[in-house]
């Protein structure tokens, strides 16, 4: 049996120990190596599942369009099951609540189905954008879009009262200094203890809490795994595409090559009278910042990330790092 002592030190746990090892997977350079950490750890693809939080939902907004489908491609290439999960509403019926609770959460199942939980809460309020901030009832997006929605689907399927779960997330301490203060290992938000229920038994493993970057785009290369074309336009981290972490530059470059995208978020902002951040407006972030050079020179990859299918290989040989390595960390906090 695995040490508690050795966990809290970094160390791995026994990962032979658990019946399911669930992985949240964006589909970002950290969630792809805790994928190949684990494959190269030697468990078994009919052990892990990916779970992907479509903080859309229905309704196109801030996302990336070509992140699911490049999930999908990554997952049926290792032979690994990739659930879906999103709010009703997505990103926007949050944003734009009014006197409605928040939307209900839907996930896939198994074999197929929908599963479904929550949305009868009490009314709220918002019409405005998520600020920048570590305190997550500020920065809602992160914790009502993705960490409530995996805690709904793993509370909301009777299969995780069964056994044990691992559930790993590719949060690094480099990142941040919030997120050196991260436990390596913990129990997960949705472990119960008991009592008149069955207990629910979900440990949270930060698989690659104390890796540096450049390791992790050596496991990436050794596996040979095409990067998400974020990587490839030159941003540093995957988040949404219109993050509210968005650096100048970024936001340069969206209004240069996604102006749709640029355009509809800039009048989102003039319509509320608020900022997605609240030293200026994307516009005048914009016109801070210069345009990746990458994305000026790919069209081809610019049409790619604009569509909802992913028509690249998985894997590339020979296999180079991406425009963004090593760039700017523009990201949650």
């Amino acid at each position: 049996m695995h040490r508690a002592s050795d966990e809290r030190a970094g160390r791995a746990p026994d990962l032979a120990a658990y019946d399911r090892i669930l992985l949240a997977f964006s589909g970002g350079k950290d969630s792809l190596a805790c994928l190949l950490h684990l494959l190269e750890a030697g468990v078994p693809a009919s052990r892990i599942e990916l779970h992907h939080h479509d903080v859309d939902g229905d309704q196109p907004f801030i996302d990336w369009p070509c992140t699911l489908p490049y999930c999908r491609a990554v997952a049926t290439y290792f032979g690994v099951p990739l659930y879906r999960s999103w709010r009703v509403g997505g990103f926007l019926g949050e944003m734009d609540r009014q006197g409605d609770p928040t939307g209900a959460v839907v996930f896939e199942l198994p074999g197929g189905g929908l599963g479904r939980a929550g949305g009868a809460g009490p009314p709220g309020w918002r019409g405005r954008f998520p600020q920048v901030s570590a305190d997550l009832r500020v920065r809602w997006c992160s914790g009502v879009l993705k960490i409530e929605v995996l805690a709904a689907a793993i509370r909301g399927q009777a299969r995780f009262l069964k056994g044990r779960t691992l559930v790993v997330t590719g949060e690094r301490a480099e990142e941040s200094p919030g997120r050196a203060r991260y436990a390596t290992f913990e129990p997960h938000r949705t472990a119960t203890g008991g009592g008149r229920a069955p207990p629910r038994r979900v440990d949270h493993w930060r698989a690659l809490h104390g890796w540096p970057e450049a390791e992790v785009w050596r496991i990436i290369e050794r596996f040979g795994v095409t990067p998400h074309l974020a990587y490839q336009l030159g941003w540093g981290r995957l988040s949404c595409r219109a993050c509210i972490f968005g650096s100048p530059n970024q936001w340069a470059t969206i209004r240069a090559v996604f102006p749709a995208q640029f355009q509809r978020i800039a009048a989102r902002e003039l319509a509320s009278g608020f900022t997605i951040q609240r030293c200026a407006s994307v516009v005048a972030l914009a016109d801070r910042g210069r345009p990746y050079p990458a994305a000026l020179t790919r069209p081809d990859l610019v049409v790619q990330a604009e569509t909802a299918d992913w028509r690249a290989p998985v894997i590339s040989r020979p296999w180079s790092l991406p425009a963004g390595a090593f760039g700017e960390a523009a990201g949650p906090v």
